[in-house]
């Protein structure tokens, strides 16, 4: 097991003022040079492909403006914590994050005829939207029927606008797409004018802007761990979750792969101690791969406070990054046990990590001192017999085993964290899920599983965190 922190493992440092500056200046000199080629590229407006590209440069420009001002903010440190109740909008959330772009996602582009009441759109727009390419173009009175009924106003305002009183239109509505997925979509545009000032047309750039909200999302929920973190040290009590840091952005279900058929239903809970520290080292994640494939993982790091919340995300990070680059269950254990052993503050871990291969319902996985996964079929169950794996962080240079299943259409896999049965030994846990079998493969939907295990257990009594990462194979 690694050593404590000594003086030749110092804590990592934050980067330089000097480099920060760097980077700002290298950021508002590509800004000028951007600048300068949109310049150059603009035309009189009548061209669809000359209006695309200004629309890329200003999203471009948009994004650079954000970048800088997220360097500033590295450069002057984290912001000082609100009031209590100003950061908040009229419906009690937190305040919203400011409007500004960070993230470019998928770009599509439209074009809708106001003489001849024809749409263009480009194949990609197609794709954000989730409709069939051979489908025809929805007109500019058809289109909120795609949008969620409460973003509709929003719609019909910002076009509204753009056509009566020539306004450009620079705003953000959600979109569902077939299926029932919902998905952000940012939207600018400008009227195309007639000889008599009347609109003719309307163009528009929309982008998927799904992901940059849930990053947005996980830098305010860090913004406000820091803030409560802040209040805590000065003596205030405060409660804390900043577990939703560690946790991947869906809740609830999901299904795999997004595209194609869908051959996984996946539902995921977390069960918070009620008992204790209330910041704990708990995650579950499920991830798609470019082939189709899908990583499914559960762990825990010991202990308890922010520190531990912080190797968390770490952990998990290094995880998905390395099943991205297509390293086997075996290695990544292999690897994160490396990762632990070379962190400045010494922790130990468990963890369980399956590779799904939807082709021929293969299951490979291994594990690091963590409950093994259940499987339940036909009215039964059983656990997996656990390849070799010791706890993360626990020996350095450990190699970790690796098993494989073949699972059938129907079956259910429950992985969990170790507290998810609190006051019970690993045997006894066991047996206890084992016997929800016949409700659990009676179960229609991944999301039914989860809910019949959080009626079990979620009322219970408990001193720790717990995750519960359910799989049913639907195809």
């Amino acid at each position: 097991m690694p050593s404590h922190l000594s003086a030749d493992r110092p804590a990592a440092q934050p980067p330089g003022r000097g480099s920060v500056e760097a980077l700002i200046s290298q950021t508002r000199r590509l800004k000028g040079e951007v600048d300068a080629v949109r310049r150059d590229a603009q035309g009189d407006g009548a061209d669809p492909q000359g209006r695309w590209r200004r629309a890329l440069y200003d999203l471009a420009l948009h994004q650079l403006d954000d970048l800088d001002q997220h360097l500033a903010q590295l450069r002057e440190g984290p912001p000082a914590p609100p009031a209590p109740d100003t950061d908040r909008d009229g419906d009690g959330r937190p305040g919203s994050v400011p409007a500004g772009d960070a993230l470019l996602s998928r770009v599509g582009s439209a074009e809708w005829n106001l003489l001849t009441d024809e749409a263009v759109w480009s194949g990609e727009l197609y794709e954000i939207l989730g409709r069939d390419p051979a489908a025809p173009a929805l007109t500019l009175d058809e289109l909120p029927s795609l949008v969620l009924e409460e973003d509709r106003p929003r719609l019909t305002a910002m076009v509204t606008d753009c056509l009566v009183d020539a306004r450009p239109i620079d705003g953000e509505f959600r979109v569902v797409r077939a299926g029932g997925e919902v998905r952000a979509v940012h939207m600018m545009g400008e009227p195309v004018l007639a000889p008599d000032g009347s609109a003719a047309a309307m163009w528009a750039v929309l982008r998927d802007v799904s992901a940059l909200r849930r990053s947005r999302q996980a830098v305010g929920e860090t913004r406000d761990a820091l803030h409560r973190q802040d209040r805590a040290q000065t003596g205030h009590r405060v409660t804390v979750q900043p577990q939703g840091a560690a946790l991947p952005p869906w809740r609830g279900s999901l299904r795999l792969p997004h595209r194609g058929p869908r051959s996984l239903d996946l539902a995921a809970h977390h069960l918070p101690a009620t008992a204790g520290p209330p910041i704990g080292g708990d995650w579950y994640d499920v991830l798609e791969l470019p082939d189709g494939q899908a990583v499914l993982s559960v762990g825990e790091l010991t202990g308890h406070g922010p520190a531990v919340a912080s190797g968390t995300a770490m952990l998990l990070g290094a995880l998905r990054g390395m099943a991205l680059a297509g390293t086997g269950p075996d290695r990544l254990m292999t690897l994160l046990n490396q990762v632990l052993d070379a962190t400045a503050q010494p922790a130990l871990g468990s963890a369980v990590c399956c590779r799904y291969r939807p082709e021929d319902h293969t299951l490979t996985w291994a594990q690091a001192g963590h409950p093994a996964p259940l499987l339940f079929r036909d009215g039964t169950g059983r656990r997996l017999t656990p390849p070799r794996g010791v706890l993360l962080g626990a020996t350095a240079g450990a190699v970790y085993g690796q098993a494989e299943e073949r699972l059938r259409e129907g079956d259910v896999l429950l992985l969990h964290t170790d507290a998810l049965v609190p006051a019970h030994g690993d045997t006894s846990a066991v047996h206890r899920l084992l016997g929800l079998a016949p409700h659990l493969t009676a179960a229609r939907t991944a999301q039914d599983c989860s809910r019949l295990l959080v009626a079990e257990f979620g009322a219970t009594t408990r001193t720790d965190d717990a995750c519960v990462l359910v799989a049913r194979v639907t195809s």
